[in-house]
């Protein structure tokens, strides 16, 4: 069975993110997909830039980045939750993808991603653009909806009064579900994920 890990960065829990993230996970449900959810520790540092992931294999701060890099295998796609703050996501989610992304990019690889992002008013477009950046630079494809993976609202109930949202969580589900049974009857007959070509690093600044 395939199974989707959904990032909550959200500072609380169980509040406008949570609810945005459990339709997505009450959809895959009844598609037979399995979901967990992993909320975003508050106090998650950031990236170092001191490259101990491009030799180990891992980041130097052996927090939860590296509890959840160990288990990456048992994910099929990933979904990063957040709300807005000053049209972007939370510094905690940043913080979190930046070193889990990096140090584990090509594990990462053919899985599918998607983001979701929460915000009161305005903002969601920016934020939400933010985090797909994390899946097309390493490999993964993007599942769509019929609108830009987004709730309005103040507060949880708000956003599930939000029928629009919601509606959006659902059929991003769906379409994610599809995908990964896709994927899987690939598998079946032989079709992988693509082998990539070794990484090639262009500097633009040349030494003369």
């Amino acid at each position: 069975m395939a199974k989707v890990l959904l990032v909550n960065g959200s500072p609380k829990e169980d509040r406008c993110t949570y609810t945005a993230l459990k339709e997505i996970a009450d959809t895959l449900a009844k598609e037979g997909i399995e979901s967990e959810f992993y909320h975003v520790r508050n106090d998650t540092p950031g990236c170092r830039d001191c490259k101990y992931c491009s030799k180990k294999g891992r980041c130097a701060i052996d927090d939860d980045v590296n509890r959840i890099g160990e288990r990456l295998d048992e994910f099929d796609a990933i979904v990063l939750g957040s709300p807005v703050y000053y049209a972007g996501p939370s510094g905690q989610i940043c913080c979190f993808a930046d070193r889990l992304f990096y140090s584990n990019a090509p594990r990462i690889a053919g899985k599918l991603g998607a983001a979701v992002v929460s915000c009161r008013r305005g903002g969601a477009s920016a934020a939400f653009d933010r985090l797909n950046k994390y899946f097309t630079i390493c490999n993964m494809p993007v599942v769509p909806s019929q609108y830009w993976n987004q709730v309005h609202g103040f507060t949880a109930d708000d956003v599930r009064r939000d029928e629009e949202g919601l509606q959006t969580m659902r059929t991003l589900a769906q379409n994610m579900a599809w995908l990964l049974k896709c994927i899987e009857a690939g598998r079946e007959k032989g079709i992988g994920v693509p082998e990539y070509e070794p990484h090639l690093w262009t500097h633009f600044i040349m030494p003369e």
